[in-house]
């Protein structure tokens, strides 16, 4: 079979395929992470919960989740004794849902509709529990363990956002409205944000429509993601790709018969071919150009260069550069931040319909000013960086790592004007010289007294030749 033959089959063979039993992708909003973005992360640590498993990717899955699956029949058994209710009523109304919820999941579910609708029973009235009594302590039964430890709260706070550990929003709606107190007028989506504030790691803008619409958001993810929100999520991009006229995907099978592979770079350059950099739009950017993008330097050659780097103020994401300063606002780095914004940026990643990715684009940011423990050092002690991990090398490893196999924004990077702006500022001649100046001969207290003093020396051997001359 010839290479043109081969692709047509392929083509026939993935469009036959897309006609089996699997969901519309706009139904699926809870995913596995593909292998590419699993495998930078240690052993896929970022995605797996530590102590709670939610919803069916993770159920039974290590001993080290079977505690609180007891937890989970006790809050649901506690919630029954309160509300004086019996959990057929809410089965009942779980399972005129299960097709549904089946349909949110991008992966065959091997659960059958009893044992996925007692999950979403077990697992969505132990949030709705957690999240109310989090707020409501007189809901909290003495001696109940979460809330006499700490530490389990906060590895809740990590589990319950990762990727792969969730259940359909409308589920967790539903429920709370069942159970919900008619004299307290809080909705769940305000006591989840409340919830979870504390996993933040910087401050955002928040949504302040609190209201509980089940379709809003698809997850607790989605949520924490709706309501951390830069100041420029106001602005939309200039064009979307929806606009534009595609071709259609049987395209692709079309006049193939003269189609060939090209050779590699090596061979083509001994077949006499060469290679140069090309200008214009490159392919798969859409609408504006970006000839003059450029990825910036690390923090430490930045200040080399005489960028000066300062705290900022309010909305972490709010990142800005005026005359030789650029300021950024706090960053703190626990022991649940990796995971925050791996998993954030996984939600990103599978997003449809949008090219708003304002984490990846951070992290991007904070990426390319990161090289080494140096650069972390340099903008901790700055304040931009607060570490409570205790080392700068930890911390320099997990940007580095973090936007690996992280399909980038393209054209709709949101940081690209400050770029350009840095780029453009170390490029100017005299901030070149005054870098280099400073790299080479200002490097050190020492560097400095000796050109001090090599320049006096130099003024008063000019002032005695001029005082001879007259004389």
């Amino acid at each position: 079979m010839t290479q043109p033959e081969e692709l047509v089959h392929v083509c026939i063979s993935v469009h036959k395929d897309a006609e089996g039993p699997f969901h519309s992708p706009s139904d699926c909003c809870i995913f596995r992470v593909h292998d590419h973005l699993r495998n930078v992360s240690e052993k896929g640590k970022a995605y797996i919960p530590n102590i709670i498993a939610i919803g069916p990717y993770h159920s039974g899955k290590g001993n080290h989740l079977q505690l609180m699956e007891k937890h989970k029949r006790r809050y649901l058994e506690l919630l029954l004794q309160r509300k004086n209710d019996h959990k057929e009523k809410y089965i009942d109304a779980l399972r005129s849902l299960e097709g549904e919820v089946r349909r949110c999941y991008a992966e065959h579910l091997e659960q059958d509709a009893n044992q996925l609708v007692y999950m979403m029973l077990l697992d969505g009235c132990f949030i709705v529990e957690l999240v109310r009594k989090f707020t409501y302590r007189s809901l909290i039964e003495k001696n109940d363990p979460i809330f006499q430890m700490e530490w389990i709260i906060n590895s809740l706070q990590r589990d319950l956002l990762l990727f792969e550990n969730q259940i359909p929003f409308f589920v967790l709606c539903m429920l709370f409205d069942m159970t919900k107190d008619p004299n307290v007028e809080e909705t769940f989506t305000f006591l989840a944000k409340r919830f979870f504030k504390d996993v933040l790691p910087g401050e955002g803008r928040e949504d302040n429509d609190n209201r509980d619409l089940p379709h809003k958001f698809k997850h607790l993810l989605g949520l924490v993601h709706n309501n951390w929100l830069p100041l420029f999520s106001m602005t939309k991009p200039i064009k979307s790709a929806a606009n534009r006229k595609e071709k259609p995907v049987g395209y692709l099978t079309k006049k193939l018969e003269n189609f060939k592979f090209i050779c590699c770079a090596m061979e083509l350059k001994v077949a006499g071919i060469t290679f140069r950099q090309g200008k214009g739009n490159t392919v798969g950017y859409l609408t504006k150009k970006l000839e003059n993008f450029k990825f910036i330097r690390c923090a430490m050659e930045l200040k080399d260069a005489g960028i000066k780097f300062k705290q900022g103020k309010g909305n972490l994401f709010d990142i800005t550069f005026k005359n030789g300063i650029m300021r950024i606002p706090p960053l703190i780095i626990e022991d649940r931040t990796e995971s925050l914004l791996r998993n954030l940026i996984a939600h990103e990643q599978y997003r449809q319909g949008t090219h708003f990715h304002f984490v990846s684009d951070y992290v991007k940011f904070m990426n390319c000013l990161i090289d080494s423990p140096r650069d972390v050092g340099s903008l901790r002690r700055r304040g931009i960086i607060n570490n409570w991990l205790g080392d700068d090398e930890v911390v320099a490893n997990m940007f580095n790592k973090m936007t690996e196999s992280v399909v980038g924004s393209g054209e709709y990077f949101h940081y690209n004007q400050v770029f350009i702006e840095v780029n453009n500022y170390c490029n100017t001649h005299r901030h070149r010289w005054m870098g280099t100046l400073r790299r080479k001969y200002l490097n050190t207290p020492w560097a400095i007294i000796s050109m001090l003093a090599a320049f006096v020396l130099l003024v008063l051997t000019l002032l005695q030749t001029v005082f001879t001359i007259k004389h």
